[in-house]
């Protein structure tokens, strides 16, 4: 609220999300790809197993270019969106964890020095030696995952927090352990599914059977982490939250169906990696390439879901969406938006419209649009005034549900009781609500009535 909106077509939503979950499925990599790679080379040291060491050797140029190079500029670009898309929250995480965030940058620092000396001394230093860079990159991209987890939870479960604001409240949050768990799972799963490529590159067939069956067990082992760790999560949430995804009719019938995808995705993985442990000489690029995007499709969808139960929280009953604090409510609806808004308070010139748009621009174009990503004309759309007055009777917490903004047909809004059990009231004066509600009025499209007294 104190900083201007960028204004996007596709919505800052999707931006983010796009560069969030490209990132995540590289980076959990990165963190169950050198546990995986440090267990395969220590058997195959131990072992003295030449099929071993190559396959750790085949991984670790992958580990690299995805964990130093391309999941280091994400990271870069998802600090580049959340600060350009969601400055205010950005700077509350980081006032908030401030410790936290130095800890990880550390541990990443660790990560990639030894991940550089790990790939760049294969047959230079001693095994032991060579083992012991690998396993404090595994170390190091872990405790990357221990902190990061506590931040990204409590962005949906702050749980005490919003109390005390105790650094440890927000980190060990409600969903911090049921989540962490799920990670952990997701970190093997993605090592399996990807070394399962360089174990297929082995030349001799009893070796490379063997090599599959290993990264089938991390499959195995991974995907029933993940499911243990997700339903986990999912009780751990609050009823509140809950009723938005879960249940024959949820909230939202969308996040309702992305759950549904993401667990039948992970069953479809399952199958797979035991397929492949079972019949490990039967095991084909294709079928690694379906179990790939098997685990990509439930981790994108688990990650879909988790961000959208938040909304319209940025950071679940302290910050919405829009920036507005929660404890700020009573004083903006008696000084007005406009005032704690002044960027968009300079783009008035005190005319209703004008005063209503940038209402509208503090207000609500942090989530929609005009005519792109959840468009706000579309959902305005109807024959006469009297759906705006309903949305804004509905928004400002005088109405007994909610707009779906589902689209019964053209020109028409579904007026059921559904999406955000927790819909943020407007917030602003009375005046600068009528304003609003001018400017509503003013993207309907004309009705054929009207364009023919027009002419």
């Amino acid at each position: 609220m104190d900083y201007p909106i960028w204004d996007l077509s596709i919505g800052g939503g999707v931006l983010i999300g796009l560069v969030a979950i490209t990132h995540v499925w590289v980076s959990h990599f990165a963190v169950g790809g050198g546990l995986a790679i440090a267990i395969v080379e220590t058997l195959g040291v131990r072992r003295k197993d030449e099929a071993l060491r190559s396959l750790a050797r085949r991984s670790s140029q992958m580990l690299i270019l995805v964990s130093t190079v391309f999941g280091a500029i994400s990271g870069v670009g998802i600090w580049v969106t959340i600060g350009l898309v969601q400055p205010a929250a950005t700077s509350a995480l980081i006032h908030t964890f401030v410790w936290g965030w130095a800890a990880e940058w550390g541990f990443f620092i660790l990560e990639v020095a030894t991940a550089l000396l790990y790939y760049a001394t294969w047959d230079k230093v001693r095994p032991r030696t060579h083992l012991l860079l690998i396993w404090l990159y595994a170390f190091a991209a872990y405790m990357s995952l221990v902190i990061i987890q506590g931040i990204i939870s409590f962005m949906l479960t702050p749980g005490s927090w919003i109390e005390t604001r105790s650094f440890w409240d927000g980190i060990f949050n409600p969903t911090y352990l049921p989540g962490l768990l799920m990670r952990t799972g997701i970190c093997l799963l993605l090592a399996g599914a990807y070394m399962m490529f360089a174990a297929l590159r082995e030349p001799d067939g009893a070796a490379r059977a063997g090599l599959v069956r290993l990264m089938a067990g991390f499959e195995v082992v991974g995907g029933g982490l993940a499911l243990a760790g997700y339903l986990w999560w999912e009780s751990a949430l609050p009823e509140s939250v809950r009723v938005i995804f879960l249940g024959e009719s949820p909230l939202v019938a969308a996040l309702g169906e992305t759950r549904g995808l993401a667990l039948w995705s992970l069953a479809a993985f399952a199958l797979l990696a035991v397929f492949a442990w079972v019949l490990p000489r039967a095991q084909r690029w294709p079928v690694s390439a379906i179990a790939l995007l098997a685990a990509f499709s439930f981790f994108g969808a688990q990650e879909r879901v988790r961000e959208g139960v938040r909304k319209p929280f940025v950071i679940r009953d302290f910050m919405f969406s829009n920036g507005i604090l929660v404890s700020e409510i009573a004083d903006l609806n008696q000084r007005g938006i406009l005032a704690k808004a002044r960027w968009a308070a300079r783009e008035s010139d005190g005319s209703p419209l004008s005063m209503g748009r940038a209402v509208y621009r503090a207000q609500c174009e942090s989530c929609h649009t005009i005519d792109g990503y959840l468009s706000m004309r579309q959902l305005v759309a109807a024959p006469d005034a009297g759906t705006i007055g309903l949305i804004l009777e509905v928004l400002h917490g005088q109405g007994e549900g909610y707009i779906s903004g589902q689209h019964t047909e053209r020109g028409h809004i579904a007026t059921q009781k559904l999406d955000y059990p927790a819909m943020p009231p407007l917030v602003g004066t009375a005046q600068e609500i009528d304003a609003l509600k001018a400017y509503l009025v003013s993207l309907q499209p004309l009705t054929t009535v009207e364009v023919s007294h027009a002419r």
